[in-house]
């Protein structure tokens, strides 16, 4: 019987394998590596596209065509077209009080996109308190996109929002084709929230052009859009 045991314990398994114990059995089994998660696309991504203004295609595709029928030019070259807008706002009151220039220049800067320079005193008037380079006012000149961006929300957004409006004055020409409009109150800007103005302030809006005379400038305005009065 001593014998019948050996020879068992003596055979080895089938398979010729050793014996292996469940706990390194356990330990042996290669573990599954996490689902690697899906490549990001390699295709670079462009620049993100502008929204040309639309004041200015209109310009281009009915504008100029017009004019050149209606002053009989004889190269597109010729037809008068926008320079820059410049908006000035008079602080006289900041002479007192710093705050006031802080808020014409918010207040600037949300109309128009663009942070306004600081507009100081050249001379000094004792009369008023006035000392040379003290602030007295915040000036912006717009060009290019930001120059049809604004004249497009003047003409179709702000001047609509002016107390019994009946269009603007088609005189204020300097001769030159150069129109200058005077704005009585900032809150016809929709950028502007009412709730925050602690003072209703004006501001004058010059637009520069090309025209000669102010025949062409008034046309070239009308033609835009600008509401002048019959």
């Amino acid at each position: 019987m001593a014998d019948d045991k050996k020879k068992k314990g003596a055979e080895a398994p089938k398979g010729g394998a050793k014996p292996v114990s469940p706990a390194k059995a356990k330990a042996g089994t290669p573990k599954k590596k996490p689902a690697a998660a899906p490549a990001a696309s390699a295709e670079p991504r462009g620049p993100e596209q502008k929204i040309p203004p639309r004041l200015r295609d209109k310009y281009r595709a009915e504008v100029i065509p017009t004019l050149l029928k209606q002053f009989g030019y004889s190269n597109p070259m010729q037809v008068p077209r926008l320079v820059k807008i410049t908006l000035n706002m008079g602080l006289g009151e900041a002479v007192g009080n710093a705050k006031i220039i802080d808020m014409g220049v918010e207040q600037i800067t949300a109309i128009t996109g663009q942070k306004p320079v600081v507009t100081r005193a050249r001379k000094s008037i004792a009369t008023f308190k006035l000392r040379t380079g003290v602030p007295i006012g915040t000036m912006v000149t717009l060009r290019r996109e930001r120059m049809w961006e604004f004249l497009d929300r003047l003409v179709t957004f702000a001047l609509p929002r002016v107390r019994d409006f009946k269009g603007v004055s088609p005189k204020a020409f300097d001769g030159k084709g150069n129109y200058t409009l005077g704005v009585k109150e900032q809150i016809i800007f929709p950028e502007i929230n009412y709730d925050t103005v602690e003072k209703v302030k004006g501001l004058n809006i010059c637009i520069t052009t090309t025209a000669v005379n102010d025949e062409e400038g008034r046309a070239l305005l009308q033609h835009l859009g600008m509401p002048f009065r019959h």
